[in-house]
């Protein structure tokens, strides 16, 4: 397991930021492609079944998103919640494993929590 410091993890933001625009994007185009091909929201009575090209179009974007997931992974963090755009990164702090813990929206990572905390429980971390 990859361990970050601050610094580490802050130099990343720039890159992991606009895969997680890119990651949004997908989920959004996901649900309304869904949400179009529901009989119930178009009104159709006759056919209750969406045809294969929705069909192949939700796989392609299921595996999308399931890439781009990968692809921030794969930088060596964890993403916490995708609905907030939330992302920890392993570290170490006083010898015991924490994650250091950022929100997209915010200009730098700037707080930790420890790895059986959440993002309710962050602390800020000292200069």
């Amino acid at each position: 397991m990859k361990l970050f410091s601050p610094e580490k993890a802050n130099a990343l933001i720039p890159v992991l930021s606009p895969i997680l625009d890119e990651l949004w994007d997908k989920r959004r185009e996901l649900a309304i492609k869904l949400l179009e091909a529901d009989p119930a929201v178009r009104g159709d009575r006759a056919e209750r079944t969406p045809d294969r090209r929705h069909g192949r179009r939700f796989t392609e974007l299921k595996a999308e998103v399931v890439k781009l997931i990968n692809r921030l992974e794969a930088h060596g963090c964890v993403v916490k919640d995708l609905d907030l755009g939330l992302l920890d990164f392993p570290a170490l702090r006083e010898g015991r494993p924490v994650y250091l813990c950022w929100k997209a929206g915010e200009a730098t990572l700037s707080h930790w929590h420890g790895t059986d905390e959440g993002f309710t429980d962050r602390k800020p971390l000292e200069v």
